[in-house]
Formats: C-alpha cells, sequence, structure tokens
C-alpha cells in the first residue's frame, strides 16, 4: 500500500500546546542568559533542558505516529513525511540567520563585518542541508555547526535519532528498547555528575565533548520516549494541560542546585529531570483531554508556533546579545526590549508557519506523498 493512502492519526493537543510552552520558556531563557555573569545566576536557570524535553516528546509522537505503519509504509515513505514536517522551516530558519547576520556585529562577534558575502551564503546553503559546517568555516567565532542559527544543531540530531529509529531501532523488541533506554539513562547520569560545568548543556559544535554531549542528550530522551509510546496505558487526568504547564515552567526555572561546591548535584538533577520528570509530563498530557474552546484554541495556538519559534528566534537572540554586551545595559533597563524580542519572535514564528511553512507543506504533501495531509 502506498504512503499516499495511509491515514493520518489525530494529534495529541496537549502535547502540542506543551510543546509551545517549552519554546516559549527557551525563547525567555535566551534573553536572560545575555545578563548573565555564569551559569549560577542565569533567570530560567534550566531552559537548557527544553530540549531534552523535546527530543523525549518527539520520541513518543514518532512511535505513536509509526510504530503500527510499518507494514504500509517504506522507509522511504517515512523519511519523506520526516523532511516535509521538519525541513521548510530548517531552510527559514538559515534565512532569517542570514537576513540579520550583519547586524549582529559587536564586541562578541568582531568578526562579522569582515566575513565576505559569499562566504556567508555558502554557510546558509551549507545549512539548508543540516550538515554542520567545519571550525574553518565558522563566521561567528563561536564554534557552531550552524553558525547562522545556533538551535539547528538540535534538528540535526532530531535527524539522526529520526535515521536511527527507521533503520534499526523501531525492530527492537520493548525488551531490547528498555535495555538501551536504561543504559543511555546510565550514560545520561554519568555526563550530567561529572560535567566541569555541572550541567549537560552543549551539542552544538563539532567537537568531540560537544558530539559526546549532543548524542547523550539525543539517545535517552527520544528513545525513552519511544518506548513510552510502546508500554504507557494512558489514564484520564484532568487539567493535564495546566498540571503539565506548570511542571514545565518549574523544572526549567529551578535555581542552580549545588551552588559552585557542589556542581554535581546540579548535573543529578538535570539528569533524573529528564529520566523521570519529563516522561511523567508526556504521560500526564497524553492521558489529558482539552475541553472548551478556549483551551483548545490556546493548546492549538502554542503547538502552531513552538516550532517555528525554535528554529527562528535566535538570529534576534544574537543581535540582543550583542546590543546587551556593547552597552553593559542591565536587565532592568533592558527588559522592555527584551520582551519586544520575546513578542517579535511570536509574531516571526506566526508569519513564518502561515505565509510558509503550512503552504510549502501542504505543496510538498501533495506533489510528493499524493496526498493533502500534515
Amino acid at each position: 500500500m502506498q504512503a499516499s493512502r495511509l491515514i493520518s492519526k489525530p494529534h495529541y493537543p496537549i502535547l502540542d500546546g506543551l510543546r509551545g510552552v517549552a519554546a516559549i520558556m527557551v525563547v525567555a531563557f535566551h534573553l536572560f542568559e545575555a545578563h548573565t555573569t555564569n551559569h549560577l545566576d542565569q533567570v530560567i536557570n534550566h531552559g537548557y533542558l527544553a530540549v531534552d524535553f523535546f527530543f523525549l516528546l518527539s520520541g513518543f509522537v514518532v512511535g505513536y505516529a509509526y510504530d503500527d505503519r510499518w507494514g504500509k509504509m517504506s522507509i522511504g515513505d517515512f523519511f519523506k513525511r520526516r523532511l516535509i514536517r521538519l525541513q521548510p522551516m530548517v531552510i527559514m530558519g538559515m534565512i532569517v540567520g542570514a537576513l540579520c547576520f550583519y547586524f549582529q556585529d559587536s564586541v562578541l562577534f568582531p568578526g562579522i563585518h569582515e566575513v565576505p558575502l559569499w562566504k556567508m551564503l555558502l554557510v546558509m546553503l551549507i545549512g539548508f542541508t543540516l550538515l554542520p559546517v567545519p571550525s574553518s568555516m565558522d563566521i561567528r567565532g563561536w564554534n557552531e555547526m550552524h553558525p547562522l542559527n545556533g538551535p539547528g544543531w538540535s534538528l540535526f540530531f532530531e535527524y539522526i535519532a529520526n535515521i536511527l529509529y527507521a533503520l534499526i531501532i523501531r525492530k527492537f523488541s520493548k525488551v531490547a528498547l528498555s535495555v538501551l533506554v536504561f543504559v543511555a539513562g546510565c550514560a545520561l547520569v554519568h555526563l550530567a555528575v561529572t560535567s566541569p560545568a555541572g550541567d549537560i548543556i552543549g551539542g552544538w559544535s563539532l567537537e568531540p565533548a560537544q558530539l559526546r554531549i549532543g548524542f547523550t542528550r539525543m539517545i535517552y530522551p527520544f528513545f525513552a520516549g519511544l518506548l513510552l509510546s510502546r508500554v504507557g496505558k494512558l489514564v484520564h487526568v484532568k487539567h493535564a494541560f495546566l498540571w503539565c504547564s506548570l511542571l514545565i515552567v518549574i523544572v526549567l526555572s529551578i535555581p542552580r542546585i549545588g551552588g559552585s561546591e557542589h556542581l554535581w548535584m546540579n548535573g543529578l538533577y538535570d539528569s533524573l529531570s529528564i529520566i523521570f520528570i519529563f516522561p511523567l509530563i508526556v504521560f500526564i498530557g497524553a492521558s489529558g483531554e482539552v475541553k472548551g474552546r478556549y483551551s483548545s484554541r490556546i493548546c492549538k495556538f502554542f503547538g502552531d508556533i513552538s516550532y517555528p519559534i525554535y528554529i527562528t528566534h535566535y538570529p534576534l537572540i544574537y543581535i540582543y546579545t550583542g546590543w546587551v554586551y556593547d552597552n553593559k545595559v542591565p536587565l532592568r533597563e533592558a527588559f522592555p526590549v527584551a520582551l519586544l524580542v520575546l513578542l517579535s519572535s511570536i509574531v516571526l514564528a506566526y508569519a513564518c508557519l502561515k505565509l510558509y511553512d503550512e503552504p510549502v507543506r501542504q505543496w510538498l504533501n501533495k506533489k510528493v506523498i499524493g496526498k493533502d495531509k500534515k
């Protein structure tokens, strides 16, 4: 049976909404990060864990959407669907990064004004493929694998997770998958508690240490989400979106744990949040129902902008961070500008969604898959 004849499954609206809540927390985390002096005084201190929540949520949704379709769907069909879902906004994120690049020149990025246009455009074109660039093409100076749009690193690992799932791990039994998840969880705890910084921040560079962080941050949550989709027995939970949203905000906002003397304590918090709390949030979210027009609209709006805001906001953060650093602007004075950047990120994401992402995916679905579906 051709992929075009597959029937779309209903979404989990609460999980869509929670993805949006976490994405907005990421934007706020990056805005506050511009004013921090170190990891200890960062506001929304654990906002970086939202990426790990995204990986776990993605694994759950992929398992739910595709695990029972492999008798009707080829590996090529799966990759087509995932590319149509993810790749258009990857391209848009790199375009936004390119358009903003020369406006980001600051003391933090002193070489930007010396980067020739051709080199920036070449990095953009490579970025369209999500292939990481070597250090010789680092046009920013932060050693990012995607210098025009830093968050592209997590999509790079998202694609690797999807490839591993389609080629190998979808065939794992529940026992084999459980063993993989257990081993990956142990690796995650070890990475977190032995980290020199006392956290799991990283993964955006081609350096071996950074690649280790990226793979460790991806493997446990993605495949734990896949396992949860296979073994979880959903129950009915009232007000699930509210409780799960509060949990996400609390987990990401908890101040640094252990201080500078006991860095391992914060690493333990990071790993235990990913291993236990995030699966609980996804389980509760999948078990809940959205009742009422208002709640449905909130979940839908947050879900709609979740991916676009994540993949397009960081070029604006580069500009904001450079402005704060160059002018030594304290948070108290910069707050109105920070709020403007947050609102601008939401508006930009919604515009990209409606004017570009949805029409492009609709067209690709008709041309490539043969049926108009999301």
